[in-house]
């Protein structure tokens, strides 16, 4: 029994040492923070800093945002046959004649390969008032068509000549994005930091150079003006372009000291 007293006292000595201190940081790697780490976390510690952005040891993370404005210069288009007939077989036949002859007509106004596809067909019965009797079918079938702006009238008049009865559009678009891309990622920048900076001075901080970019939504053209056109299928279809809204967001980490 004595001895067992004496190993236990033992073992809470040791314990008393390993757990004691004068509060010296060593960075010995026991996980102890130096006294200059505690105090900057303690300044900086991953909190939001007036005005926007987040204040952290790493540095200052801030959004910026850019914007380039382009003029479409591509339309996409939806063309539908729709046919009816007492029968589903006549129905189908019938819209895959006029489906045909509008698919050709396509192609001849130049719209070929990945510009046209096929987007859907359908078939569904007609019931009487009462929905009790199917009296009839209905068959559709729609194209869809890309086309350059400059050509939508000429296109259009010939797709309604070739049986189209229904036209959806147009979703306007610009081919080439890339310059304008380019332009708003710069703007982009410049907005993060314009940001930043007037974060480390409501800090207190330096700021430095920029140690982590993320670019993140952007690229998607937004409508700017709306386009115009003149339905029924009419001559000479006009069509306003106007402008889209080219947008970049880069997310921007800067140092500070």
């Amino acid at each position: 029994m004595k001895s067992m007293a004496i190993l236990l006292a033992a073992a809470a000595a040791l314990l008393a040492a390993g757990c004691g201190g004068n509060g010296d940081d060593s960075g010995d790697g026991s996980g102890v923070a130096p006294a200059a780490e505690r105090a900057s976390l303690a300044s900086y510690g991953d909190q939001p800093a007036p005005g926007g952005g987040l204040v952290s040891p790493a540095g200052i993370t801030v959004m910026g945002t850019g914007s380039a404005k382009a003029v479409p210069d591509v339309a996409e288009w939806s063309f539908g046959v729709r046919s009816e007939a007492e029968s589903a077989a006549a129905a189908m036949r019938d819209n895959a004649a006029v489906a045909k002859r509008l698919i050709d007509a396509l192609k001849n106004a130049g719209i070929k390969g990945d510009d046209l596809r096929t987007e859907s067909v359908s078939l569904y019965p007609q019931q009487d008032e009462m929905g009790r009797n199917i009296i009839g079918y209905t068959a559709s079938n729609t194209v869809h068509a890309t086309m350059p702006i400059s050509k939508a009238g000429a296109v259009i008049d010939k797709a309604v000549a070739a049986g189209a009865n229904e036209i959806y559009g147009p979703n306007l678009r610009v081919s080439d994005s890339d310059a304008q891309y380019a332009q708003a990622v710069d703007e982009a920048f410049d907005d993060a930091r314009a940001r930043a900076e007037a974060v480390a001075r409501k800090a207190g901080v330096t700021l430095g150079r920029p140690i982590a970019i993320v670019e993140g939504g952007g690229g998607g053209p937004i409508p700017y003006y709306g386009a115009r056109t003149l339905a029924e299928g009419a001559a000479d279809v006009a069509i306003e372009p106007g402008q889209q809204e080219i947008q970049a967001v880069l997310t921007v980490t800067f140092a500070i000291s």
